[in-house]
């Protein structure tokens, strides 16, 4: 079987480049073209099998159009998507099969389902609070694993992110409601990513965390799905699906 030749969009970025060195280790792929914003696309991509894209949210809109117009499965690692760009994704992907995640790392996929968990195990007599941290360049916030996590906590308890999320707390803001889930987010250093849920009960507390040490974690998961994807069917999917953990 010939390795499958990918197309790394935003591979001038920290991610990029960790895809990159990742995917040349692999037997099983091979990098086929690198584009950044603003180089041409169409050529890169008729090059190519597969896209994996950690570029920026205002780019998708025209990347997944010209995947569907090659035929291009398409692997999304960006965060910070409006609403109209997030349907261009669903609409598509009746079409092209498409992994879409807020984050790759094996072992952050494996805190979301041990969040869901949990919190269906303890229940509403444990307060909900997420905190995250990364380096001191990132311009999101909060993170897009934070969200996640804040969103399978609001699904366990039948709440609406929106409505329902705090972001930081300043000044009198009164007690905390019981459908309150707190989310944070720190920012500094060189610090990959690190993620912590926090359930506070009456007398204890249990607390979820994982800490990124390496970027190639990541990479390594992205690619991990690209090859997935080479056998699926169109659909929108995510890194549960996977890792099977649906």
């Amino acid at each position: 079987m010939s390795a499958l030749k990918l197309l790394v969009s935003g591979s001038k970025g920290r991610m990029g480049q960790a895809i990159i060195r990742c995917a040349g280790e692999d037997p099983g792929t091979e990098i086929g073209g690198a584009i950044d914003l603003g180089d041409p696309l169409d050529e890169a991509l008729a090059a190519c099998d597969a896209v994996i894209d950690f570029s920026h949210h205002g780019f998708t809109r025209q990347l997944v159009k010209a995947c569907g117009e090659q035929g291009k499965h398409l692997v999304i690692g960006t965060t910070g998507h409006t609403q109209k760009e997030l349907d261009a994704v669903k609409a598509e992907s009746q079409h092209l099969p498409i992994v879409m995640a807020p984050n790759f790392s094996v072992g952050v996929n494996t805190l979301f389902w041990l969040t869901r968990r949990a919190a269906e195990i303890l229940g509403p007599q444990f307060d909900l609070e997420v905190v995250e941290m990364h380096h001191r360049h990132k311009t999101d916030a909060p993170s897009g694993t934070a969200k996640r996590l804040a969103e399978v906590l609001a699904e366990v308890r039948g709440l609406d992110y929106e409505s329902d999320t705090r972001h930081g707390r300043k000044g009198e803001v009164g007690a905390r409601t019981d459908s309150e889930i707190g989310v944070h987010a720190l920012r500094g250093g060189d610090v990959v990513g690190d993620h912590t849920v926090t359930y506070a009960g009456a007398g204890e507390r249990v607390e979820l965390t994982h800490k990124a040490a390496s970027r190639d974690t990541f990479a390594l998961g992205a690619i991990r799905a690209a090859k997935w994807l080479a056998s699926e069917p169109a659909g929108l999917y995510d890194m549960q699906d996977v890792l099977g953990l649906r």
